[in-house]
């Protein structure tokens, strides 16, 4: 599995422009095959613009073609020519271009019907919007509500993959813990297994046809 840089967008390019495999595709950007198969069908990833890995220096075309000849074949990602550099940190809220601001209630849509489990704060902090725009989108009192369409950030220039994969995988992880820490503190002592109560029943019976007193019985639940 290669590491992508965009691995949905690539994987829509290849789809769009290529005869590999959904197993190859999902092999080469790191997805499930079903996953690929959804963006195929478009229920994954849709109005997502495609990128193309050749242009961008992550594939070639004849890996492509060698691909394309032989279904078993799995893609190798080209040799990087630039050394990577880490991107700053930014302090403060994101700056966005105007004529990109009118795309963030889309972008809002998107993380509503998509991940839920990303915080309102988060949003706003990726994206650069308010807590009142988010609120308003999502009980649909924005003032251009029938014209918003989820659209992943990504697609419209709102942030980089990486920082979108980063904060979803972040927000899954703290979801996960709270889930557990309520799991923990809703897990009481439960009851004795039906077999352990009939044991004890059949031990009380078994006595030589004396007659059970409360001592007999609750000395069967003993132990």
């Amino acid at each position: 599995m290669a590491d992508i840089l965009m691995p949905k967008a690539t994987a829509v390019w290849l789809i769009d422009n290529t005869t590999l495999s959904f197993e190859q595709v999902a092999d080469f950007c790191g997805l499930h095959k079903l996953e690929v198969k959804g963006i195929a069908d478009g229920d994954v990833a849709e109005n997502m613009r495609g990128v193309d890995p050749i242009s961008g220096g992550e594939l070639t075309r004849d890996e492509i073609r060698k691909g394309e000849q032989d279904s078993e074949y799995r893609l190798k990602k080209a040799a990087s020519k630039i050394a990577h550099i880490p991107q700053p940190k930014r302090k403060g809220a994101r700056y966005t271009p105007v004529a990109r601001r009118a795309d963030k209630p889309d972008a809002i849509a998107w993380f509503i019907r998509n991940h839920p489990e990303v915080s309102d704060p988060q949003i706003s902090k990726l994206i650069g919007t308010t807590k009142a725009t988010i609120t308003n989108v999502r009980d649909k009192s924005h003032w251009n509500s029938q014209n918003i369409k989820p659209v992943d950030p990504v697609t419209l220039g709102l942030c980089s993959q990486i920082e979108l994969d980063e904060i979803i995988s972040k927000a899954v992880d703290k979801r996960k813990k709270i889930d557990a820490m309520r799991e923990k503190e809703t897990d009481g002592p439960g009851l004795k297994p039906a077999e352990d109560t009939d044991a004890a029943t059949e031990a009380v019976d078994s006595r030589d046809g004396a007659e059970p007193n409360a001592d007999d019985i609750f000395s069967a639940f003993k132990g």
